[in-house]
């Protein structure tokens, strides 16, 4: 695929843009798939193939960092990704970018970039900036103009309206993403193949109090239909999927099994441009000890890596009762060993599980879980990650942050920090 270039005095205009064929961490970005861009003297914007901006940067001396950048999410949130300095954020994260949101979320690193000029002025003029262009820019080619003209189209409420589209299609907005979604960017098609949770535990911030219930095939056929429209020719660069909502292992095996065959029928991941395909999703102590082996023989048949994201919380009974979670330390210790036989024997699944963390917990809470992470593994292993959340939003602490290096040194598991994303 040959990229169509038009210069002008004050921009150049790139069409079908090739970026990486694989997700790479490196601690300079490297954009993945195939994309357009508008440079300018002063910022460079690139748009997904349905004309959506996608990312943003400028180029002036006000803007913080060459490598950092805005992007905004198919759920029409804006994500301003910062180096961090690098120091400390891809071994807290497992990632060299560290995430900022307009919204409150458990993150105990980064500051509030949105609060710096330049970079509110991208997120609130950014449609200002293309008109600007294309006043400027007089005749263009064809394919030029058509894309210019998709671009202004998709102005701020027509990308509110879309993403609002997309969350009826879907149920709702998708109030938290599986960690390991980090993978891939968070660039995933949402399927709900399931609403609700098992526990309601009261100190989750982040699921609904909906009683938990399983779609129809009818249902998931619709959604199917719909977002196969919604992500349009950008589908070319999706290659993952999450079953949602907050617990779909608790689905039946026979529904997760036809509809994954499905979504990768309609949505065509494993032939995205974007090399591998991933299916991620949730699960609880509950579903992961109740999931038949077979299930797990079958989602290793598919071209695919499978992440479960187990929330186990805390081994600790007095801790489970603290925080209003209703099952027995005995049942976390079974679904941890449970999680750590079918990362044993299954390459393509990979089980990852959750602890809170917080400077009020009882003494115990961190006790019991290098209990499990250290004291019980014989050895270091490079797969189940550990994800440790804070209970507190929006509220970094050096103490939690210093609690969860020491718990990271000593692991013998991949330990990071959560950091909860919305769609």
């Amino acid at each position: 695929m040959m990229s169509k270039v038009f210069i002008s005095d004050n921009c150049k205009i790139t069409l079908e843009k090739q970026g990486c064929t694989s997700y790479t961490k490196m601690s300079f970005p490297l954009p993945c798939g195939i994309y357009n861009e508008i440079e300018t003297n002063h910022y460079i914007l690139q748009f997904n193939l349905n004309g959506e901006i996608l990312r943003a940067k400028g180029k002036t001396k006000g803007w913080a960092h060459p490598h950092e950048w805005l992007k905004r999410t198919q759920g029409n949130d804006w994500v301003y990704y910062s180096t961090g300095g690098y120091t400390g954020v891809f071994e807290a994260t497992g990632e060299y970018y560290l995430p900022n949101f307009q919204y409150p979320t458990n993150s105990i690193l980064g500051g509030h970039p949105f609060d710096q000029e330049e970079i509110l002025r991208i997120t609130v003029s950014w449609h200002q900036i293309i008109r600007e262009v294309t006043e400027q820019i007089g005749d263009v080619p064809d394919a030029i103009n058509s894309f210019l003209l998709t671009v202004l189209a998709n102005n701020p409420d027509t990308l509110h309206q879309r993403a609002k589209e997309l969350h009826r299609t879907i149920g709702n907005r998708i109030s938290v993403l599986p960690p390991d979604a980090r993978h891939v960017d968070y660039n995933l098609v949402p399927l709900t193949i399931s609403n609700g949770c098992l526990y309601k535990c009261k100190f989750c911030k982040v699921k609904n109090s909906s009683a938990f219930v399983e779609k129809t095939q009818e249902e998931v056929t619709e959604q199917l239909h719909h977002l196969k429209k919604h992500y349009g020719k950008d589908l070319v660069n999706y290659n993952s999927l999450f079953l949602g909502e907050h617990d779909a292992l608790n689905t039946k095996a026979k529904l997760i099994l036809w509809s994954l065959e499905k979504s990768f029928e309609e949505f065509g991941l494993n032939t995205s441009y974007t090399s591998g395909s991933n299916i991620f999703l949730f699960g609880s102590v509950t579903s992961l000890l109740n999931a038949p082996l077979q299930l797990f023989r079958q989602l290793a048949e598919f071209p695919a890596m499978t992440y479960i994201n187990i929330g186990l919380e805390s081994a600790d009974q007095e801790t489970l009762d603290l925080i209003g979670k209703p099952i027995s330390e005995k049942l976390v210790r079974e679904a941890f060993l449970r999680s750590q036989e079918i990362n044993d024997n299954f390459s393509s699944i990979e089980i990852t599980l959750n602890f809170i963390m917080d400077e009020k917990l009882p003494e115990n809470h961190y006790k019991k879980i290098l209990g499990l992470i250290r004291e019980d593994q014989l050895h270091v292993k490079p797969k189940g990650c550990v994800y440790f959340s804070p209970l507190t939003f929006d509220s970094p602490s050096r103490s939690r942050l210093f609690e969860f290096n020491r718990i990271k040194i000593m692991s013998r598991l991949p330990t990071y920090l959560y950091i909860i994303q919305r769609l």
